[in-house]
């Protein structure tokens, strides 16, 4: 055992063992840098929304990467043995992955004491800016991770802490493959651009997945119900997933889940209570959407909302679960006749 005498002391402590801040007059200045990284948990609902630029309060990451930027500057005035450092370089950014928000920030200056803690507390404040500008959406956010990652200049010279965790896409919906109905009277028409179906199909390819084809048709049950079979029983090119986007108010001419409902084989309401349990704090009228869920054959089939937000903020919002029903369905055997051409053709 070492003797106590002889253990080492934290700097901070004076030999009576009081706190004290360390005195460096005696150090010469070097160039010093410090990286460090830190991770914050959001769930699929608010992953969404920052890939959309959907917040309320504006740009999640650069409001992140600001925050972290003006802590590091004032490390000195929330750490209270830290030195005022004069910050040649402040770096922060923010980056959306696989669950959610990756931080990194590098400081530098030229001094005698060194810039880990400006590092970590840009990485620190950027986190919670994370939680501050999210938790609307997500309040069960986690801080998981805050560290050092490598440090440069004074006595120890160059040191690597710890490897820079992966950056994985964040896309929960890879390899899985969808076909986009547009329901709309006036978009069959030519009346009004479809805005819906191509959002659909650009945030289906930002969460991995892969819009095979897409089409627009008019609020009837028979071509609704038409299309829908046509992609569900195509032995080429059948899609995992259907997804329709329009129909499902209140108005005379939304039919889409009651053109729907008769299709499927089995329902599975859950999917889209989900999305709206998980959508109530940010979006009540998520209620207000009547979609149908369930499987024709190996297909999944889910009614959207009509607008281009609400049809991607019901998808982000079920995205996490959507692979297992895919996997699932893939594993039952193919049927030719799902029980309903008699009906539609």
């Amino acid at each position: 055992m070492i003797p106590a005498e002889d253990q080492p002391r934290p700097s901070h402590l004076d030999p009576h063992g009081a706190a004290r801040m360390v005195d460096v007059g005696d150090k010469g200045a070097t160039d010093r840098r410090a990286v460090a990284e830190g991770f914050v948990r959001i769930n699929p609902q608010l992953a969404g929304a920052i890939a959309r630029d959907a917040l309320a309060k504006g740009n999640l990451l650069d409001v992140a990467r600001l925050a972290g930027i003006q802590a590091a500057k004032r490390t000195s005035e929330l750490i209270p043995l830290c030195h005022f450092l004069p910050l040649d370089h402040v770096d922060v950014d923010a980056e959306l992955v696989d669950g959610g928000v990756r931080l990194t920030a590098s400081a530098r200056t030229q001094g005698r004491t060194g810039v880990e803690m400006e590092a970590l507390t840009a990485v620190a404040v950027a986190a919670l800016t994370v939680i501050d500008m999210g938790k609307s959406i997500d309040k069960q956010m986690v801080i998981e991770t805050i560290r050092l990652l490598e440090k440069t200049g004074g006595r120890s010279g160059a040191v690597r802490l710890a490897a820079s965790s992966p950056a994985p896409a964040a896309q929960p919906l890879s390899g899985v493959t969808a076909a986009v109905l547009t329901v709309s009277d006036r978009c069959f028409r030519g009346e009004r651009e479809d805005a819906s179906g191509p959002a659909l199909c650009r945030f289906l390819g930002e969460l991995g997945g892969a819009a095979i084809a897409a089409a627009c048709v008019p609020d009837e049950a028979q071509r609704i119900s038409q299309a829908i079979l046509n992609w569900a029983r195509s032995a080429d090119a059948r899609p995992d997933v259907i997804l329709t986007t329009g129909g499902t108010g209140l108005s005379s001419r939304d039919i889409t889940p009651e053109a729907t409902a008769p299709l499927l084989d089995k329902q599975h309401p859950g999917l889209l209570e989900l999305a709206r349990r998980r959508l109530l704090p940010s979006t009540p009228r998520a209620y207000l959407s009547r979609g149908e869920a369930g499987a024709i054959g190996r297909t999944l089939v889910i009614n959207l909302p009509g607008s281009p937000r609400g049809a991607c903020e019901f998808l982000t919002a079920i995205a996490d679960v959507l692979p297992h029903a895919v996997e699932t369905l893939r594993q039952e055997p193919d049927r030719v006749d799902h029980g309903h051409a008699d009906d539609h053709e």
